[in-house]
């Protein structure tokens, strides 16, 4: 079984910061996902903004990940959003009632 992989394209603006994500996100690549919107808090833009249109999964580690970056952003007075959320992780959210703990914006 091939190991599932998840890239990430960062792009950079003044007041926002946009990751591209490719993959998957799950108990195996959530860590350097986290690692780099961690990273971005440490002098948080207005907006961060993860662009999930090229992403083929999320497993509940993914899911919960995506709150706490949720959360943390708060903490640091900064808008995590995400946008272009697929119609299978739209799904999902709304099966685990996480629709309403993230934001999620219409196509940037």
């Amino acid at each position: 079984m091939e190991r599932p992989e998840l890239s990430i394209a960062v792009e950079r603006a003044p007041d926002e910061v946009v990751f591209h994500l490719a993959g998957e996100i799950d108990v195996l690549t959530v860590a350097r996902l986290s690692a780099m919107v961690n990273e971005v808090l440490q002098e948080p833009p207005a907006r961060i903004e993860l662009d999930m249109a090229g992403v083929t999964f999320c497993d509940s580690q993914g899911l919960g990940t995506l709150v706490v970056l949720s959360r943390k952003a708060q903490h640091a007075r900064a808008v995590l959003a995400l946008t272009n959320v697929g119609d299978f992780l739209m799904r999902v959210l709304d099966i685990t009632g996480l629709r309403s703990a993230l934001m999620i914006s219409s196509t940037a």
